[in-house]
């Protein structure tokens, strides 16, 4: 099971092309302006409040290395870094460094959406077309175990696909059940392979490996391995990379809502997230104004099943940084409303003892910068599910390459999670348990 499957899939490509889109010449600019140098600078923030400084600049935040982060900014926000006065290294051309970081294997000159692929050396990836036909074989190959359903479309009219991987599939049971998403940020496509691991784990693995089976067989785990495609299918559409993080609905001055600042927690309400369209973290008109975003909510809350949330534990995969975030990202407190102190303790007992698994650094997500209107804030204020950020590999990156490890890295950073998962899902029935408690 996922295997490549290009020429099986070549005319879906095709097919799933919505339209010509130009090339990202940052989010502001029309498709006709010339493209502003986009600049990645590394800043040295040694504390939450100084990185929170920097986020709320409007740069795009690529990642976390000790106490630097590493940034790009477009000319507009040169001045807003130079006067939080912060160190700061210019480390070059952004879109350069897109550039080099590999060729498409085909031209098209018309540059379509589908019409082009992943470049050398990241053909291993899976572009839409070729996760949908995944997910559809994952189906075919195991009928008992795995079902199939579109929870609703993507801005561009994108399946927002989500696996259920039970002994049952098709029977609502009364058993704890896990979520896992990835590909919120359009970038990220490590993400969707590691959504497609835990599929292929769960699966391929059922009738060999007693622990899984028991895992199976007692919970339903639920997967949505590409909560925007259509950012996804823009990033890679040239042939080549664009560094691009939102979904693709227009919105007043640009194109792009950032999904995971448009969540309805605390939206807007700390200075986490930008009300300017053309930042790479705008929260968007309202609080669920991407239709992906509120997709995902609608399936959430459609699991609350005679008052009770079926949903228990829930991971939101991102890159990179190797971090384990837990709530709340939209303050500093280890409490506040809706997150007393012994809750506040289990979040932390299990992001430390997956971090334990995966050697990841596990913090709470305000400890990286303020954010608010995230998915893990939200799942935990409205529904009481246990919901982490994990932050994939690598651990740091020189500028923009940080978002695109190698195909050949697939494999180790994936099953590099194997455990830690695993450890959520023992759990999920109990997350308290972790700490002693009962439930």
């Amino acid at each position: 099971m996922f295997s490549k499957r290009r020429g099986l899939v070549a005319a879906a490509l095709v097919a799933s092309a919505t339209l010509v889109l130009p090339l990202h010449t940052g989010s502001a600019q029309p498709a006709t302006a010339q493209a502003p140098q986009r600049t990645v600078f590394e800043v040295t923030a040694t504390t939450p409040e100084a990185r929170t400084k920097i986020a709320r600049t409007g740069v795009d935040v690529l990642g976390q290395t000790g106490d630097k982060l590493t940034v790009i900014a477009e000319p507009r926000q040169h001045l807003l870094l130079r006067a939080t006065g912060l160190p700061l290294n210019n480390l070059g051309d952004a879109d350069a460094q897109l550039a080099d970081l590999g060729k498409a294997d085909f031209t098209d000159p018309t540059g379509e959406v589908g019409a082009q692929d992943f470049p050398s050396g990241y053909t291993g990836y899976h572009n839409f077309a070729e996760m949908t036909a995944e997910l559809n074989q994952a189906v075919a190959d195991h009928p008992n175990l795995v079902s199939l359903r579109s929870i609703g479309k993507s801005y561009q009219g994108r399946d927002l696909w989500a696996v259920k991987i039970s002994d049952n599939p098709s029977v609502d049971e009364s058993e704890p059940e896990a979520l896992f998403t990835c590909n919120q940020h359009a970038r990220e496509h490590l993400t969707v392979e590691m959504c497609l691991h835990i599929i292929k784990r769960y699966t391929d693995n059922y009738a060999s490996n007693s622990a899984i089976k028991s895992t199976v067989d007692s919970r339903e785990i639920w997967v949505i391995p590409s909560v925007n495609p259509d950012g996804a299918e823009y990033d890679i559409a040239t042939g080549s990379f664009r560094a691009w993080r939102k979904n693709r609905q227009p919105n007043s001055t640009a194109t792009g809502t950032d999904p995971n600042r448009n969540w309805g927690y605390q939206w807007g309400c700390c200075g986490g997230s930008s009300g300017s369209g053309s930042s790479d973290t705008y929260r968007g008109t309202a609080a669920f104004s991407a239709p992906e975003v509120a997709r995902v909510r609608d399936f959430t809350n459609s699991r609350v099943v005679g008052g009770v949330q079926q949903i228990k534990s829930h991971i939101d995969w991102h890159t990179f940084s190797e971090l384990i975030l837990w709530p709340y990202g939209y303050t500093y407190n280890d409490t506040a409303a809706g997150l007393d102190a012994t809750q506040a303790n289990v979040f932390q007992t299990m992001g430390r003892r997956m971090a334990s698994l995966n050697g990841y650094t596990p913090q709470q997500a305000s400890d990286l910068y303020i954010t608010d209107g995230s998915v893990d804030d939200w799942m935990w204020a409205a529904h009481k599910i246990w919901s982490y950020t994990f932050e994939m590999y690598p651990r740091s990156a020189s500028g923009t390459s940080g978002f695109y490890p190698r195909d050949t890295l697939i494999a180790a950073q994936t099953s590099r999670n194997d455990t830690a998962v695993q450890l959520l899902l023992d759990y999920t029935d109990c997350v308290p348990r972790i700490t002693g408690r009962t439930c």
